[in-house]
């Protein structure tokens, strides 16, 4: 079978290794030395990332690291790589042969640059780069833009490339997204507040121009009104905040203790901003969500899955990737 010569390139973030203090120090480093993610003067971060951040963090999240890992290995990796085998199968129904579809990390490997090298060696000449952040970022798909470019500047045959920059208000994913809540009503029944947790960013950021915070708000509104949720039945949240900087608000933290301590006895959390599940959603929002508000007051507390490797997220990129762009 010939090689097709269309492929998509799926970029996430990455992942350690292993759950383990070394794995877990190397990664932080390449995702923490990104001035794309830390936005201040080389000079002044990294011996303070390097002396300081990197050998207190780095513990603490390989503990956070094995509280989520499974006998498959990282859950990100896990999930990445089924949603390339999901999204693959249904480009094939879609467009027979015509497509490859591959997995990349920027702070992990299989790399960026490596990926592109070796569907370029495999004779693939039409390139669409999908990061799997559905609310644009200079903090995320910015650095997927960086190294694409890098990558690729000292090609001399250039391909053709598209770089998907959001998807955050695509009524197919918005679709996907309010299918995996009505799944959850069925199963727990309604009655639950729905807290929308989204990554955050610092404030500083979205002054500068960052369109992340409006995106994020546009989703959380369009799946509220896809489910017909009133005002009083939903929220967003923003989490993972990092450093002394002033960060997105409100904190999915501290909302989930103003809710019980307005009486809020049910709370499912979502997380529309990561297309698979990982560290932050799983160990963050899963697992601390749920000590948060139950230690608040509140009396239920449940956690609906990234849309992972579902057929209707599979689905939902395919018709993306093939639409004209």
């Amino acid at each position: 079978m010939s090689t097709p010569r269309s492929a998509v390139l799926l970029v996430n973030t990455g992942t350690p290794t292993a759950p383990r203090a070394p794995q877990v120090r190397r990664f932080l480093r390449r995702f923490l030395s990104d001035p794309r993610v830390v936005e201040l003067p080389r000079l002044l971060w990294l011996p303070l990332l390097n002396g300081v951040i990197l050998p207190l963090r780095a513990p603490r999240s390989a503990r956070n690291y094995q509280r989520i890992w499974t006998d498959a290995g990282s859950p990100l990796a896990v999930y990445c790589e089924r949603l390339r085998d999901a999204l693959g199968l249904s480009l094939e129904q879609e467009a027979p042969g015509e497509w490859r579809v591959e997995v990349a990390y920027l702070y992990a490997e299989p790399g960026v640059p490596a990926q592109l090298a070796a569907l370029r060696a495999a004779g693939v000449r039409r390139f669409v780069v999908l990061p799997l952040y559905p609310q644009g970022s200079g903090t995320t798909t910015g650095a997927v833009f960086d190294q694409v470019g890098a990558a690729t500047r000292q090609w001399r045959t250039l391909p053709e490339l598209r770089l998907v920059g959001d998807y955050h208000d695509d009524p197919r994913y918005i679709g996907a997204l309010a299918a995996s809540v009505r799944e959850y009503w069925q199963q727990q029944g309604r009655g639950a507040h729905l807290l929308m947790s989204f990554h955050g960013i610092p404030q500083a950021l979205v002054r500068k121009g960052d369109d992340y915070e409006r995106q994020c708000r546009a989703t959380a509104a369009l799946l509220a009104a896809e489910l017909a949720l009133p005002a009083a039945d939903w929220s967003l949240s923003f989490q993972s905040r990092f450093g002394a900087a002033q960060w997105l608000g409100p904190a999915t933290d501290a909302r989930l203790r103003e809710l019980a301590a307005a009486g809020t006895r049910r709370v499912v959390a979502l997380c529309p901003g990561f297309a698979v599940d990982c560290l932050e959603t799983l160990e963050e929002i899963a697992i601390g969500g749920r000590e948060i508000f139950l230690h608040a007051g509140g009396t239920q507390y449940d956690y609906i899955p990234a849309l992972n490797d579902r057929p209707d997220h599979a689905a939902a990129l395919a018709q993306l990737l093939l639409a004209p762009g």
